[in-house]
């Protein structure tokens, strides 16, 4: 009777992660399928074309399109890289204090960061939409990486915290007997430990800048720092006719394809990273 109890309940929820999986993909699925259709083709109500074409991609890549989505993936993948290395190094500054620093307030950090993480954006655009036009930080590079550091070293600080405290203290303490100072043990030993913690950080807060639209859309008014989230709300079609269904959709499976490969390369890590941070912070 348990054992009927059991292969019962595997299939529950097997069918159950099939379901969430279908649920999950079919989005993404069907925004494929847009992209690898003609203009002509895109009436057709049929989930698969009827003929498959990659003018889409080529509107996107050459086309009358090109200009507009070249130079937001250039200033996505810039202003991301550099938002991610600046909250990572000073991220791990931080966790380090907060792991193996005694001091008043640690806790009401840590709290403060999550707090931060999960304050909503859209309630501080319109201040920074001012401040920036007042300042000269509108529609640059720096008026997106200072926000988006705001988004992404929370969860930074919060992760990288748990990956420094599994870190035993007796290796950083042994450095120190054999002659390194506080910032050779950190830089030799510490760091090294810790590079699986900051490399899933990295990974992490690289998603979070690039998935971000808010900020894009509000911050930027020319192609000089648009990203590509924002940059995809201009797109237009060969007339005022037409909709650029296709152009959209071949341009948001492009931007998906990075998050989707580091996902599946680096799964593991990032998992691990999100479990740490959540358990031990």
């Amino acid at each position: 009777m348990d054992r009927q109890l059991s292969t019962r309940a595997k299939v529950g929820w097997a069918l159950g992660g099939l379901a969430i999986l279908v649920y999950a993909l079919f989005p993404v699925a069907w925004i494929v399928s847009l992209s690898l259709k003609a203009p002509s083709d895109l009436s057709n109500q049929q989930f698969l074309p009827t003929r498959f074409s990659l003018e889409n991609y080529r509107e996107i890549f050459t086309g009358n399109a090109s200009e507009l989505f070249l130079s937001a993936l250039r200033n996505s993948v810039g202003i991301c890289l550099i938002a991610t290395f600046i909250s990572v190094v000073l991220a791990m500054f931080a966790a380090y204090a907060i792991a193996r620093l005694e001091f008043p307030g640690k806790r009401l950090i840590l709290s403060t960061a999550l707090a931060v993480a999960i304050f909503p954006v859209i309630s501080i655009v319109t201040p920074l939409f001012n401040l920036w036009r007042q300042i000269g930080l509108y529609d640059t590079w720096p008026g997106l990486i200072i926000p988006y550091l705001s988004l992404t070293l929370p969860i930074s600080i919060w992760t990288l915290s748990a990956f420094f405290r599994e870190i035993p203290w007796e290796m950083e303490q042994a450095a120190q007997v054999d002659g390194a100072t506080n910032w050779q043990a950190f830089r030799k030993v510490i760091v090294p430990l810790a590079a699986p913690g900051v490399f899933t950080t990295a990974i992490i807060s690289f998603f979070i800048a690039w998935n971000d639209f808010v900020y894009g859309i509000s911050l930027t008014s020319t192609e000089r720092a648009r990203p590509v989230p924002a940059a995809l709300a201009f797109f237009t079609g060969s007339s005022q006719f037409e909709l650029p269904t296709g152009a959209i959709s071949a341009a948001a499976v492009i931007v998906t394809i990075p998050v989707v490969v580091l996902i599946l390369l680096f799964q593991r890590r990032i998992v691990a990273g999100l479990t740490n941070g959540a358990v031990k912070g």
